[in-house]
């Protein structure tokens, strides 16, 4: 497990602090977009850059996203074969009370004292965001809610959540639970890369248990998205976590605090929108690209190609690098042998009077030095030629 979870910790300490945000022309990619969320994130999935963030440090109560750390746990216990889907659970009074048709909130209409599988319970809490689902889940893997609280905060830990901290499994208000919206978006970062199997559960649009069918709550369904979970209390206010792909790119973007669910629709489609309409991957270089040449002095070749070790890709503003030109800089003729992948000079991207990046040059192949007959010829040739 924990070599599962260790690429998901390395990504999530990238995406601390706002030197993350990705820097052209001296301005953050975030400068031109405003939105009325009071906390929010767009990530580029890829690439890992946020493309924007507004207070996404701030605490806030998660309401019914604090699910998307449920199925989390219950992913990593069905991974871990501790639990199966196949396993079944009783419906407890608390569950059946608290979570219910009988406490107003969203629920999943479980009978009291029936028994229900774990894949309908991850559907129920996915799908129709059931309060009493997550409870039954909860005191099924560990015994109790507060137990199953301990194994969130466990796995939160793990993952890099630094700014969370769980105290149940249905984000019903509780003064020790609160979230980020960063947080959030790292963990369906997680979902996503870690668990691509399970991940299709978040785009189906409708569930029927007990001859009772709801439907998703998520308004980005029907816009292209492909997950994640909306959630609302009076407290919260509106929240909303989304992923969508489109031409190969996808975007993560977390929002809360929306003074309606209209609110919330507008808005996250505002900031999907933008994330995948304003932005593209450029490819400056191909690995192995050859780029220019180097004089070698001394070798049985005169000159060596020079090639990049790997590719460099940005994600910019689109169409912001149209006037991007590029330099090739070596160190002058080299003295042979020259050895494979061997430093020769770089290669300087620049728009305008400002560097963009430099990226490094290496001898695509091995040049022998030349005999020495060869090399006195050279030396006397060059000496007449600078006279």
């Amino acid at each position: 497990m924990a070599a599962t979870l260790m690429p998901a910790m390395q990504r999530a300490a990238l995406r601390l602090g706002a030197a993350l945000a990705l820097v052209i022309a001296g301005s953050t990619l975030a400068a031109a977009f405003e939105t009325t969320a009071p906390t929010a994130i767009l990530v580029d999935f890829g690439t890992d850059r946020i493309l924007f963030e507004k207070e996404a440090d701030r605490t806030i109560a998660p309401a019914s996203l604090v699910k998307l750390m449920t199925v989390a746990v219950i992913f990593s216990e069905l991974s871990a074969g501790t639990i199966s889907r196949d396993d079944r659970y009783m419906v407890s009074e608390y569950a059946w009370r608290t979570g219910g048709a009988a406490s107003g909130g969203s629920t999943m209409f479980l009978p009291l004292n029936s028994e229900v599988s774990v894949d309908d319970l991850i559907k129920g809490i996915i799908i129709q965001s059931g309060n009493d689902a997550t409870i039954v889940a909860a005191e099924g893997i560990a015994g109790s809610v507060e137990a199953f609280a301990t194994k969130m905060n466990a796995l939160g830990e793990t993952i890099g959540l630094t700014g969370s901290h769980f105290a149940n499994p249905h984000g019903l208000p509780d003064p020790d639970q609160h979230v980020t919206v960063r947080d959030l978006a790292t963990l369906a970062d997680f979902l996503i890369r870690t668990f691509p199997e399970e991940y299709p559960l978040f785009s189906e649009e409708s569930f029927t248990f007990n001859d009772i069918t709801q439907r998703s709550r998520n308004p980005l369904l029907a816009l292209g998205a492909d997950g994640l979970k909306t959630g609302h209390t009076s407290e919260a206010g509106y929240g909303l976590v989304a992923s969508a792909e489109r031409d190969g790119r996808r975007i993560i973007l977390a929002i809360s605090g929306m003074q309606s669910a209209d609110e919330r629709a507008r808005e996250a489609r505002r900031l999907m929108e933008y994330g995948l309409q304003d932005f593209e991957e450029v490819v400056l270089l191909q690995a192995g690209e050859t780029v220019g040449e180097a004089v070698v002095r001394g070798g049985v070749e005169t000159s060596v190609p020079m090639t990049a070790e790997a590719e460099l890709r940005l994600l910019v503003p689109r169409g912001s690098l149209a006037d991007v030109e590029r330099t090739v800089v070596d160190n002058g003729p080299v003295e042979a042998p020259v050895t494979e992948g061997q430093r020769l000079g770089w290669i300087r991207f620049v728009r305008g009077e400002e560097t963009l990046r430099e990226v490094p040059l290496h001898a695509a192949r091995a040049v022998e030095q030349a005999g020495i007959l060869q090399r006195i010829r050279e030396a006397i040739s060059e000496n007449l030629t600078w006279r």
